[in-house]
């Protein structure tokens, strides 16, 4: 594989860079492959939730290899998207398979489903790291979030899957849990971290609200406004001073610390431009439509204007070096992005 050496421009830059050489697009590096786009789960901050834009479906495993046949540089796998990975009973079949391209594979599940015959199925399977979404130290305010009782069985699994990984020896999968920050289970985030610290759990991760407009995804569930920043300031905090005895690694999202990930504003006026996934990642979803990313199906944007093609209909390379993803690039690098684009970085958590 032939990667192409840093330029230092701006994604921008580089686009016309490439048009006035004649030289077409790199193909993705980078891809979410939708495998299952329904839910076991009734959260509070998923537009599945209120309104699928899509029939349900799921992709199948000669789908599948069709789909990463056709993206020759692919070094990073996410599999998941508006749905539940774990829905897909052709999913450990499908990390083998990236596994013996050589390709980073990664996953996002509410754990309801990660039995033991699963969590086998996992590690056998090569997974380099499952990332399990818990936004709550309670039963109650997972209820409340998640919409399903399932705190117990949730925790039971993880538990029991930290325990499946050692009893096979494997260093692999990294485990992580990922929790959303809201008015709603803020208070709770130090007894989070002590409850990952009992599960066994690799890291914590904490990210922010992507707000679009119904349940609890709602700019009044916002955490990032000035009167609760000193409340935020001291929770985190306490939730650090807890990992450090822990011993447990507790990041933002983005690479980000905690505190910078929920606290800091993007440097820029204009952050969309600084976004490279039109350039490197390609998203697909269940019904092989191509998205712009993972976060255009929770903005408040009408799905139809973030379509970019189907790429089981037409093929990767028709739709990523397309007409309408060409617009949609050119359109982004500039002073009026795409509806999907125009608040990311900023209005996430205000």
């Amino acid at each position: 594989m032939q990667v192409a050496a840093p330029t230092g421009k701006s994604p921008r830059e580089d686009i016309v860079g490439l048009a006035a050489t004649g030289t077409p697009l790199p193909a993705p590096v980078e891809a979410y492959f939708e495998v299952a786009n329904r839910c076991n789960s009734k959260c509070a901050t998923c537009p599945l939730t209120f309104s699928p834009q899509e029939q349900a479906r799921q992709l199948s495993l000669e789908e599948f290899k069709s789909l990463v046949a056709q993206l020759p540089d692919l070094r990073r796998a996410v599999l998941q998207g508006i749905g539940e990975p774990l829905l897909n009973r052709d999913l450990s079949l499908m990390i083998s398979h990236l596994k013996g391209r050589g390709v980073y594979t990664v996953f996002n599940t509410n754990a309801a489903l990660l039995t033991r015959r699963r969590q086998v199925e996992l590690v056998q399977s090569g997974l380099d790291e499952l990332r399990v979404s818990l936004d709550s130290s309670t039963p109650e305010t997972y209820l409340k979030i998640r919409g399903i009782p399932a705190f117990e069985r949730v925790v039971a699994n993880v538990g029991e899957m930290v325990a499946t990984r050692r009893s096979l020896g494997s260093p692999t999968p990294r485990i992580s849990v990922w929790t959303t920050a809201l008015r709603e289970n803020l208070a709770e985030l130090p007894d989070i971290i002590d409850l990952s610290a009992r599960l066994g759990v690799d890291e914590v991760y904490l990210q922010r609200l992507v707000f679009w407009g119904e349940g609890l995804a709602t700019r009044s569930q916002s955490v990032f406004v000035s009167s609760r920043r000193a409340r935020l300031e001291k929770i985190i905090e306490e939730a650090e001073r807890r990992a450090a005895l822990h011993g447990l690694s507790f990041r933002g999202a983005d690479a980000l610390s905690p505190r910078a990930s929920l606290l800091e504003r993007p440097p820029a006026s204009e952050p969309w431009r600084a976004c490279s996934r039109p350039l490197r990642l390609a998203y697909i979803t269940s019904q092989g439509t191509a998205l712009p990313c993972c976060i255009a199906p929770f903005t408040d944007a009408p799905f139809e204007s973030i379509r970019l093609g189907n790429y089981l209909e037409d093929g990767v390379d028709a739709v990523w070096h397309g007409a309408a993803y060409q617009r949609f690039r050119e359109q982004l690098y500039s002073s009026e992005p795409p509806a999907s684009c125009r608040n990311c970085g900023l209005a996430w958590s205000l």
